[in-house]
C-alpha cells in the first residue's frame, strides 16, 4: 500500500529517531547521560497527585468527557492567566483547553491553512510547526533569528516581502531553543505587524514560568485578540509532560474554529487529569520559586559544562535549556554532538534540528540531576 503523498514532505521526529540510538547505546551498556530531551523530570506537587486520584471515584469519571473541557478548568485558566499575565479571557468560549500544546498546532493549522498557502517559522524553531505546515499541505516560508538580533525577527525586512499568501505566523517566547525573551514593546510590534499584514499571530508559550522572573503573556498586547492566538501548557510549568493538558487562548471566532477540528479528532480529556490540572493552576508563588531553585542550581553546573567544552552562551537567557554556541573552529553540530556521544556517553542536541541558523550551536537540557550532570562534567575531564 503506497502512504499518503503528504508523508514525502515530513520526517520522523529527531527524538523518535535518536534517542532509539540512544537506547542502544544503553543496552549495550553504555552509561549514557541524557541531556537532549527537555521532559521534566522531577514530580508534580502531592495536591496535583491528590486531585487525579480523588477524581477516579467520582460519579461520572469513566465517561467521555466535553470537548471543551470542565467549566471549571476554564475557569481555572482564566484565573490563572488574570493572576499570572494580567490577561481577561472569557472561560466560556475564549479558552479551549487542548491534550498537550502540541496537537494544539496541528488544530490550529487545520482550522485556518489550506494547501497552498504559507506559513511563516522561525529559524531556529520547534520542528513541530515546520512538520505541520507540510502535513497539511501548506508551504514553510522561514525567517531569520540569530545572535546579532537577540533571536528577534527583523520585521522591517520582513515586511518587504511578498507575504500576500501568508496565513499564519509562530512566534515562540520565551523562545525555544535559545531561551530568548521579547520586551512588551517587541511583543506590540509582533501584533502590529499580523495586523498590517492580515496574519493570524500563533505565540507557543510554555516557557514563562522555568528561570523567568517576568512572564508574559502576547495577550496583555492591547488588541492582540483580534489577530492572535497563545498556546500554553502544563509540561512543563508544572512536570505534567506526561499528562498531556494544554490550552489554546483567543477570540471566541479563532477558538471555535478551532473548536470545530479539535472536536472531530477526540472525545475529550480524562476526568481526573481534568482535575489534576485545576490544582496545579491554583500553585501559589512558592511552588514556581522551589522549582527555579533547582533548575537555577542545574543551571550553573550546566554553564560549567558548556566552559569544558569551550562553548559560549547568554546567562540571561531564560527556560529549561542551556544555548551554548561551539567554538569558531568545530565541527559542525551534529558531529560533534555525535563525537561527545560516542566518545564521553553525553547526549548533547545539536542545533540543526531547529533549523540553519542553529547551526554552530547545540542545546543542552536541564532535566538532568545535579549528580548526572557533575558526573558529565567528570568525564569532559
Amino acid at each position: 500500500m503506497k502512504t499518503a503523498d503528504r508523508l514525502a514532505h515530513i520526517q520522523e521526529y529527531y527524538f523518535s529517531k535518536k534517542l532509539r540510538e540512544v537506547r542502544g547505546l544503553m543496552a549495550e551498556g553504555r552509561p549514557v547521560i541524557n541531556m537532549g530531551i527537555g521532559s521534566p523530570d522531577l514530580e508534580p506537587s502531592a495536591s496535583v497527585v491528590a486531585a487525579i486520584k480523588n477524581a477516579v471515584d467520582d460519579a461520572g469519571a469513566h465517561q467521555y468527557q466535553s470537548y471543551q473541557g470542565l467549566p471549571e478548568l476554564r475557569a481555572g485558566i482564566a484565573n490563572f492567566y488574570k493572576t499570572n499575565f494580567q490577561v481577561s479571557v472569557n472561560p466560556e468560549d475564549e479558552i479551549l483547553p487542548l491534550m498537550g500544546s502540541k496537537e494544539g498546532i496541528l488544530h490550529i493549522s487545520m482550522a485556518f491553512l489550506n494547501e497552498g498557502d504559507e506559513a511563516l517559522i522561525p529559524n531556529p524553531g520547534y520542528p513541530t510547526y515546520t512538520s505541520v505546515t507540510n502535513l497539511v499541505g501548506a508551504v514553510p516560508k522561514y525567517y531569520d533569528l540569530v545572535g546579532e538580533n537577540q533571536w528577534f525577527p527583523d520585521l522591517e525586512a520582513l515586511g518587504k516581502q511578498d507575504l500576500s499568501k501568508v496565513k499564519i505566523m509562530w512566534v515562540c517566547y520565551p523562545h525555544m531553543p535559545t531561551g530568548a525573551t521579547a520586551t512588551t514593546t517587541q511583543l506590540a510590534a509582533l501584533v502590529q505587524f499580523a495586523k498590517r499584514n492580515n496574519i493570524l499571530l500563533v505565540n507557543d508559550n510554555p516557557y514563562s514560568f522555568v528561570l523567568n522572573d517576568e512572564p508574559k503573556s502576547i495577550l496583555s498586547i492591547e488588541g492582540a485578540k483580534e489577530c492572535t492566538l497563545e498556546l500554553n501548557s502544563l509540561s512543563k510549568t508544572f512536570n505534567m509532560a506526561g499528562w498531556r493538558v494544554g490550552m489554546v487562548l483567543g477570540s471566541s471566532d479563532h477558538i471555535t474554529a478551532v473548536l470545530k477540528v479539535k472536536s472531530n479528532m477526540d472525545s475529550g480529556m480524562f476526568y481526573g487529569i481534568q482535575k489534576g490540572a485545576i490544582a496545579a493552576l491554583q500553585s501559589s508563588k512558592q511552588w514556581f520559586q522551589d522549582l527555579n531553585k533547582v533548575y537555577t542550581a542545574r543551571r550553573e553546573l550546566i554553564f560549567q559544562l558548556a566552559d569544558k567544552l569551550n562553548c559560549s552562551y547568554d546567562k540571561n537567557a531564560v527556560g529549561m535549556f542551556v544555548w551554548a554556541k561551539l567554538p569558531e573552529d568545530s565541527v559542525s553540530s551534529e558531529k560533534f554532538i555525535d563525537a561527545i556521544l560516542y566518545d564521553k556517553n553525553i547526549f548533547l542536541t545539536p542545533g540543526t534540528i531547529f533549523g540553519s541558523n542553529g547551526e554552530g550551536y547545540i542545546r543542552f537540557s536541564l532535566c538532568v540531576t545535579e549528580e548526572k550532570i557533575k558526573e558529565a562534567i567528570k568525564r569532559l575531564g
